[in-house]
């Protein structure tokens, strides 16, 4: 089923797959989901460092770690920016984010895993939010329904990533596929609409239907 998604889907299969997306949300995961939709790079580029560290810790980590115990292994992480007043550190990688080349997905990831508590996975969601017509969200469940499509321009290369464990060089990879498959539809569908980030949605909503 997948792999013939993947392949000859039609544009109302990847709409239906996207609106599905949003029907497996929980109430409250809508609500925050609604907010990160709307987040405005321009906004988090000119917010106060304590304010950027506020929207890390009470929005960004709670929408990408929905299981308690990665919530709060990660929060703790960040934490420590306040603990041991580091909050300078932060500062500098809120103004990399902003002033980074996105033609680079690796070199991207790699600045925002300096952020305390985000791996790959982590990265490519703040990425992938901030960034949506570059960057989509590269975690477990979009690494099992890519396998499951079993493409093979890419399939060897997805069989070598551990979906809980991917490498920043993967999370460079998984992010060149989504922005492929992004220019793949609008060409197919004459339009405008796909990006890397809504792509990542449909396919976490497929892993997680399966």
């Amino acid at each position: 089923m997948i792999e013939k998604f993947w392949k000859d889907g039609t544009e109302q299969d990847w709409q239906s797959a996207l609106e599905h997306y949003y029907e497996m949300l929980y109430e409250e995961q809508e609500k925050l989901d609604e907010f990160i939709k709307n987040v405005k790079p321009e906004t988090i580029k000119s917010l106060p460092v304590t304010e950027f560290y506020d929207f890390l810790f009470d929005k960004y980590f709670v929408w990408k770690y929905t299981q308690k115990n990665r919530l709060s292994t990660t929060r703790k992480a960040l934490k420590k920016y306040i603990d041991e007043k580091r909050l300078d550190e932060l500062e500098k990688i809120q103004k990399e984010l902003f002033y980074m080349s996105h033609d680079d997905a690796e070199a991207c990831i790699r600045v925002a895993t300096k952020i305390k508590g985000l791996g790959t996975a982590g990265a490519s969601g703040l990425l992938a939010i901030l960034f949506p017509e570059d960057f989509g969200t590269v975690d477990q469940f979009v690494v099992k329904t890519l396998v499951a499509a079993n493409d093979e321009k890419y399939i060897n290369e997805l069989k070598k990533v551990k979906p809980n464990w991917i490498s920043k060089k993967q999370g460079s990879m998984l992010i060149s596929i989504l922005r492929e498959k992004a220019k793949e539809l609008n060409r197919r569908f004459s339009t405008e609409f796909w990006t890397p980030r809504k792509v990542d949605m449909v396919l976490w909503s497929l892993g997680r239907s399966r």
